[in-house]
């Protein structure tokens, strides 16, 4: 089961990630009792991030156990394959690391899925790499460069970069190295949650969403507010209280606001989550432009009192040299005046300047 593979028996245990969602659901069976309480329409019993699913109807449960089965549970277990080839990994031979290479290439899988096609960019994916390029439309993020509006993920590109960076890392028995490849993926690997969480908060706010649209950002919610809250339980509070299942009303600006404090510390940026975009008017929703990267205001005193710490050192440096220089100058020509320059040829050099001529 999920505990004794990621939490307690497994060479790597606890594994960071997991051990994010048992602490703040407060059971190692989260995802399964998630989309168990969506079928059997009842209230959920975890520490944190309960759902009554008593309040929805058949169209808002579709969504849950649908989305919940991919976005919460495969989501996970793709993670869980990384970490297994990184149990895996051993300095040394290529032969030594079949298992670790083998997992990788699971967890690659369950990423993708078995529909998306050699070029990736099919719509009738079900899993994660599909959920990517949705949303990519939805943010136009799409493309190598994440600018476009259409076609394949930036992310997408991303990931699977880092996925052959990877493999080719276990392969050579780069351990750490392959280490800190998997934490990036696992990073970016929340950016469509992210998106989903902050579209269908817009959609219920300002868009008269009703229980579709409220499940969707429920259950995009609840697959990445663990990980929120190990970086701030505050912003954690503000997404849950705006999209969990009954939330009486929802604030969209709230949400995001809450979202961009934590980007830094969980490793994704402004660019990576871009803006919720409108193909109809050709701009981005009021309110949902693509947020800036600002550097602290520490930061930038730092930077600052070290730039004119700099120019104050160069600029004594020169201004000293300059008149050490003038001075020689000024020595120079007052002793030729004199008639006793500074520098005076030999009597030798000044009879092999002769017998030259």
């Amino acid at each position: 089961g999920a505990e004794s593979k990621m939490l307690t028996d497994c060479p790597g245990c606890p594994y960071e990630d997991f051990s994010y969602f048992n602490d703040y659901y407060g059971t190692p069976t989260y995802a399964h009792k998630w989309v168990e309480a969506a079928f059997d329409g009842k209230k959920t019993e975890f520490k944190n991030g309960n759902a009554d699913f008593s309040l929805y109807g058949t169209s808002g449960r579709e969504q849950v156990i649908k989305k919940g089965t991919a976005y919460l549970n495969i989501f996970m277990y793709v993670i869980r394959e990384f970490e297994d080839a990184l149990d895996d990994c051993k300095r040394g031979l290529l032969s030594d690391n079949y298992n670790s290479v083998h997992a990788w290439d699971e967890g690659v899988c369950f990423y993708t899925g078995s529909i998306e096609g050699q070029d990736g960019i099919k719509n009738d994916g079900k899993l994660l790499h599909q959920l990517a390029d949705k949303r990519c439309g939805d943010y136009k993020t799409c493309g190598p460069d994440g600018v476009d509006a259409a076609g394949q993920a930036k992310l997408n590109y991303d990931l699977f970069d880092l996925f052959a960076v990877g493999n080719y890392q276990i392969q050579n028995g780069n351990c750490p190295g392959a280490r800190r490849t998997t934490a990036k993926i696992t990073d970016l690997m929340y950016v469509p949650m992210i998106q989903g969480t902050m579209r269908y908060a817009y959609k219920v706010d300002k868009l008269s969403g009703g229980e579709k649209e409220k499940a969707e950002g429920a259950v995009f919610a609840a697959a990445v507010l663990p990980r929120v809250h190990a970086t701030n339980p505050e912003a954690a509070k503000t997404i849950y209280n705006n999209l969990r299942v009954g939330a009486p009303s929802t604030d969209f600006k709230a949400v995001k606001a809450a979202f961009e404090s934590v980007y830094e510390a969980m490793g994704i940026s402004c660019a990576d989550i871009g803006g919720l975009w409108s193909e109809a008017s050709k701009d981005y929703y009021p309110g949902m432009e693509p947020c800036r990267a600002v550097v602290s205001s520490k930061s930038t005193e730092v930077v600052t009192e070290s730039n004119k710490t700099l120019a104050i050192a160069l600029g004594c440096t020169f201004g000293a040299l300059f008149a050490i220089a003038a001075a020689m100058v000024l020595y120079m020509r007052g002793r030729e005046k004199e008639g006793k320059p500074v520098f005076q040829a030999s009597q030798a050099q000044e009879e092999g300047v002769k017998d030259m001529n």
